[in-house]
């Protein structure tokens, strides 16, 4: 079926949410392969499957499926002609031993599932098989009793090592090897059982290093009074290991000759897992079975979209008899979309043998395609504009629609001039009708209400709105064609009637008195003094921050420091005296320790002001000017004196 549709209807999200009922991953795999299916004796046989497999739920819940755990890698192995281990061999078991209950568990439902029922007789019990894995394998290791080889090898084993561990607590004990030995423990290396001794006693103990500490100190020593058991113990457990082979290899070459029993058995189990997945997720939305049709007739009582849950408001909708075309009007945020979504999507799940969230009565047609464009589809990496993306489905839409197709576009027309979107909108609904198929459509203009009503085999229909609580009722109406209603919402959330007249004058051509409709004022609609007083308020933030930006400005016009005032140099941590104003730089002349410097005034903060360091009207040529200079400036002051010149600096 089409990708786009089961995008856009959210098919997948149904699939997921279906799997977390499946128990094995091979049941979740069939879940994932599940598609709608355009055979009607197909879907109706996957309908009878669930509803079976919901009679059997409804009665209890504890259904015996296995969860497959570790089947894929069993099977892997067999491939390959590996050997299985003592893990494999139990999964096989647990699988023999749960296929059995299902079986049993199945023969006793078949008044309940008639036909699910005896996919269980196909199941194989093979109990010598699984006997002899009960008997061999005890909690993923082989046992004792496989055997009487290995149970006679396993018992030497037990009396070698005891045998071996009390020589070494008598060598552990000795007075003789007190002070040779690190710690009175003893372990194992290179799998021969030792003893610690400190390295500088090594030659004081007779027998084999096995292994050293990392720190030299310690070498890990065979007494030679164990050495002979030890090698008596040591052939015994190559014994078991072959006797244990010999089982384990003799276990898979039955298994192996079970191979096509244990692969039935296998999908029997996965399918069961699939089919009881459908019929738990069919109670959690409170789902049934429904009529199956081939004549393009939909039929939905009380349906609800699977997605929103028990708080959707159940949708009645036909189409396919007396018309085939619905035309859906109205406001935004009423429902229209949903509706569309539920429509197409119970279809998909209907043609997919699932059940679906409906009244009894329910009749859902077979459809070869669903065919739909639905949301702005808008894809930034394309760059495509929102009617481009719209116009690029219509047109994927109109290549593919045929008498066996339900197509569903959701704001038909949408996204360009109003005019020519209305006069697409309406070429695209007649074109798709001439081809024959299904359409269920919404839309924002006016003028398709007039042509659905006009236009045979169409026929109108609205999302119900109460104009008192401004809410949404999410209640389609077919027959009846939806009002806008926004002319009667602007003023019942306060719009002056002279502009809701006026602008009824410019739509319709013609005047109307709207002082009739009179509400009283309810949480939510906006009161004009409540607006007044914000706006006020904006102002007055406004006038406060255009006093700061003035205030700012003189300040800048105030120089930071004056001449003689002692400032902070943050980056030489040390003081200095303003010698000279500030430039254009925005920098400063700084006195620092005999030496006249230019500071960006960042850096400086004031220390001490001028007006504390010296008296008014003190002359600063005493500390900033040389005696030379300050002899000169005292000379001109009195009278001009030819040859004589005074270097000045300003603040530049």
């Amino acid at each position: 079926m089409n990708n786009k549709a089961i995008e856009l209807l959210e098919y997948d999200k149904i699939k997921e949410i279906l799997k977390s009922y499946a128990t094995s991953d091979l049941g979740k795999e069939m879940v994932e392969r599940l598609e709608p299916y355009v055979d009607i004796n197909i879907i109706k046989k996957y309908m009878i499957e669930t509803t079976e497999a919901r009679a059997i739920i409804d009665i209890t819940s504890s259904i015996p499926i296995h969860s497959l755990n570790g089947i894929k890698n069993v099977k892997q192995k067999l491939d390959k002609g590996s050997i299985l281990s003592p893990e494999d061999l139990d999964t096989i078991g647990g699988l023999l031993k749960d296929a059995k209950k299902l079986k049993v568990f199945m023969n006793n439902k078949e008044s309940a599932a008639p036909t699910i029922s005896q996919y269980a007789k196909s199941i194989y019990e093979l109990e010598d098989l699984r006997a002899e894995i009960e008997r061999c394998i005890l909690y993923g290791e082989v046992d004792d009793k496989a055997s009487p080889h290995l149970a006679k090898t396993r018992k030497k084993i037990i009396i070698l090592e005891d045998k071996i561990k009390s020589k070494l607590d008598s060598v552990l004990k000795n007075e003789k090897y007190k002070g040779y030995i690190q710690d009175a423990i003893v372990s194992q290396r290179n799998g021969r059982y030792v003893i610690p001794i400190k390295s500088e006693y090594k030659k004081n103990i007779d027998g084999d290093v096995h292994d050293r500490s990392s720190s030299g100190s310690t070498i890990f020593v065979e007494p030679a009074e164990v050495k002979k058991a030890q090698n008596e113990l040591n052939i015994c457990k190559i014994e078991e290991e072959k006797e244990v082979y010999i089982i384990l290899s003799t276990l898979t070459n039955m298994v192996e000759s079970y191979g096509r029993e244990l692969t039935i058995n296998i999908e029997a189990m996965a399918y069961y897992d699939f089919i009881f997945a459908k019929g738990k997720y069919s109670k959690a939305i409170d789902g049934r079975g429904v009529a199956l049709n081939t004549r393009n007739y939909i039929n939905i009582k009380q349906g609800k979209h699977p997605l929103i849950g028990s708080g959707a408001v159940p949708l009645d909708f036909a189409a396919g008899e007396a018309y085939r075309a619905v035309v859906i009007t109205g406001p935004n945020t009423g429902g229209k979309t949903v509706a569309l979504k539920t429509v197409g999507l119970l279809t998909m799940m209907a043609q997919s043998g699932l059940h679906v969230s409906v009244g009894a009565g329910s009749e859902f047609a077979v459809f070869i395609d669903i065919l739909a464009d639905i949301g702005d589809g808008q894809s930034i990496e394309q760059s495509l504009s929102t009617f481009s993306s719209h116009i690029k489905n219509i047109i994927n839409i109109l290549s593919c629609a045929d008498k066996k197709t339900l197509v569903i576009i959701d704001e038909i027309g949408s996204g360009t001039d109003p005019g020519e979107g209305m006069g697409l909108a309406v070429s695209i609904l007649e074109e798709v009708y001439n081809k024959g198929s299904v359409i269920l459509a919404t839309t924002h203009y006016s003028e398709i209400k007039d042509f659905a009503k006009n236009h045979e085999g169409f026929i109108n229909g609205s999302m119900e709105f109460d104009i008192n609580t401004l809410k949404p009722l999410y209640k389609l109406n077919v027959g009846i064609a939806g009002e806008s209603n926004a002319f009667l919402i602007a003023l019942r959330l306060g719009m002056d009637n002279k502009i809701i007249e006026r602008a009824h004058e410019i739509t319709y051509k013609n005047k109307k008195d709207y002082s009739e409709f009179k509400w009283e004022a309810k949480e939510g609609v906006i009161q004009p003094r409540e607006a007044i007083e914000i706006h006020q308020k904006q102002i007055k933030k406004l006038a406060k921050a255009e006093e700061k930006s003035a205030m700012e400005e003189k300040l800048k016009l105030v120089p930071k420091f004056k001449l003689g005032d002692c400032v902070y140099v943050s980056f030489m941590d040390r003081t200095g005296i303003i010698c000279e104003a500030e430039n254009s730089k925005g920098e400063y002349g700084v006195m620092v320790m005999r030496k006249k410097l230019k500071i960006n005034n960042k850096r400086l903060s004031l220390y001490i002001s001028n007006e504390e360091l010296y008296p008014e009207s003190y002359d600063f040529d005493i500390v900033f000017e040389n005696k030379e200079n300050r002899k000169n400036k005292n000379a001109l002051n009195k009278r001009h004196m030819e040859g004589i010149e005074v270097i000045i600096k300003n603040g530049d």
